[in-house]
């Protein structure tokens, strides 16, 4: 405390000298460096605004170039009768009248919607696998490297081996079936079965994707919760209904969100597995119905006007997901 109260002293003694001595000397005080003039400093701030606005010009000239110009673009295209090389003949709302008159359209909408099946059982079997791999069950590493390994497969790759395991005469899953005396469908050629052999696919192909998330959510959540709940009495099934399904909430609502707004573009496991739109229709989504649409029979401004309405659909579930979600956080203090 001594040595604290003598800097002080001393430094309060200096302050004292010097100005002692600045009242005693007629010459006004002068800075070691002379002060900016109004006209240097305005001029330096032009430089610091053009430096600016030349880092925030390309992020904005690439959101107006690759973005808003395309979008407005494609609405406007939707309004047209073109084939995507001539000339566009504007018809108004003629193509979205059609939309709805098409049963080709309502029926790949549907189906669409059916394939989103998938998503709660795809998101229970993954926090159920990262409950199991959570627990320190031997091969751990060699399970998380097995599930996750379709994640960074190829799609096309992919969707052309569950094509021949789906086979009805040589395919895997039916000489699997042939063992047990059960007489396996022809599963892509079958309309009852084409659209859940889909969506087994694709639950198999996302399955190490949300499990990783879900393990590493897991993960976070504080053991002296699970301790406490432990002390009170709580069995294993309640400590995870009470405390884990609730802590991992956020991974649930982006794994919900980033899946079905992926599941209303799926694609290339119908054009791959299913290619003239599986049986009566039945496997053929919207975006796949865009594709034929637009490069089969060069219907390009309906396409486009497909795809608008797609793009509002999305937006207006992502949306009401959000809202749903505002609803029901909460917060652990």
């Amino acid at each position: 405390m001594s040595g604290l109260g003598d800097t002080r002293t001393a430094r309060a003694a200096v302050a004292a000298v010097t100005a002692a001595q600045l009242a005693a000397s007629d010459e006004p005080w002068q800075p070691d460096e002379p002060l900016r003039t109004r006209k240097e400093v305005n001029r330096l701030h032009r430089t610091e605004h053009r430096w600016a606005a030349l880092f925030m010009a390309a992020p904005i000239i690439g959101f107006l170039a690759f973005t808003v110009y395309p979008l407005g673009y494609a609405i406007y295209a939707s309004l047209t009768r073109w084939n995507g090389l001539g000339q566009m003949t504007f018809i108004g709302l003629e193509n979205y009248l059609r939309l709805f008159r098409d049963q080709y359209f309502l029926t790949s909408l549907w189906n669409t919607f059916f394939y989103m099946i998938g998503i709660p059982i795809g998101l229970a079997l993954s926090l159920l696998l990262a409950l199991a791999l959570n627990r320190g069950i031997f091969g751990q590493t060699a399970f998380r490297t097995i599930y996750y390994v379709p994640v960074v497969s190829s799609l096309a790759a992919v969707a052309i081996v569950w094509q021949f395991a789906y086979n009805g005469d040589y395919g895997m899953i039916n000489q699997v079936l042939a063992w047990f005396g059960i007489q396996g469908p022809d599963w892509l050629q079958n309309t009852a079965t084409v659209k859940p052999a889909i969506i087994i696919m694709a639950i198999w192909k996302g399955l190490g994707y949300s499990t990783l998330l879900y393990l590493a959510a897991i993960q976070s959540v504080p053991r002296s919760m699970l301790e406490a709940a432990t002390i009170d009495g709580a069995s294993a099934a309640q400590r995870v209904w009470s405390i884990v399904v609730p802590m991992v909430r956020p991974v649930t609502f982006f794994l919900v969100v980033t899946n079905i707004i992926g599941g209303a573009q799926l694609f290339t496991e119908v054009n791959i597995m299913t290619p003239n739109g599986g049986p009566e229709f039945s496997s053929a989504t919207v975006v796949w119905y865009i594709f034929r649409q637009a490069f089969r029979y060069q219907e390009m401004g309906y396409a486009t006007a497909m795809a608008v309405v797609l793009g509002i659909i999305i937006f207006v579930v992502t949306l009401i997901q959000f809202r749903l979600n505002r609803r029901n956080e909460f917060s652990v203090e």
